[in-house]
């Protein structure tokens, strides 16, 4: 099954060839192809957590947040899945997360917030506008907003 799971993710998900910069897939991205560390400054992470696929916290949450996948996109977050505690995969060793959990971390690697059920997509990108690294980057991006 896990197998079947990684065989799906890897077709959804175009990866760059290109060292300097982070895949910014459309889709979810397995834990086990993601090293935190070459995220550091150039992209946040949202990491669900989950000990099966079939968790229906797990389902929910890839539900809601498949509803507008671009959502993620515009506040350069990169979707994290981790559905197999037998892996012990990096972002599992650090959060050492219990069931289901839902982990939003800054571009400079703190976890900012963890929650141990779904949310919405609305309360996930409200959540990360309010992130101290994002309010800079919107005031850059638009500087007449101040």
């Amino acid at each position: 099954m896990q197998t079947l799971i990684r065989a799906f993710l890897l077709t959804l998900l175009p990866f760059s060839a290109m060292a300097e910069t982070v895949a910014t897939p459309e889709g979810p991205v397995d834990a086990a192809d993601v090293v935190l560390a070459d995220m550091l400054y150039l992209q946040r992470a949202v990491i669900v957590f989950a000990d099966s696929p079939n968790d229906p916290n797990f389902i929910r949450q890839m539900q809601l947040l498949e509803r507008d996948p671009g959502a993620l996109a515009e506040r350069d977050a990169l979707l994290i899945v981790d559905t197999d505690p037998e892996a012990r995969t990096e972002s599992r060793l650090k959060f050492r997360p219990r069931g289901f959990s839902l982990v939003l971390m800054e571009k400079d690697g703190t976890a900012v917030i963890r929650k141990p059920l779904p949310w919405e997509l609305r309360e996930i990108t409200n959540a990360i506008d309010k992130f101290p690294l994002r309010r800079q980057e919107v005031l850059e991006r638009n500087p007449a907003g101040r």
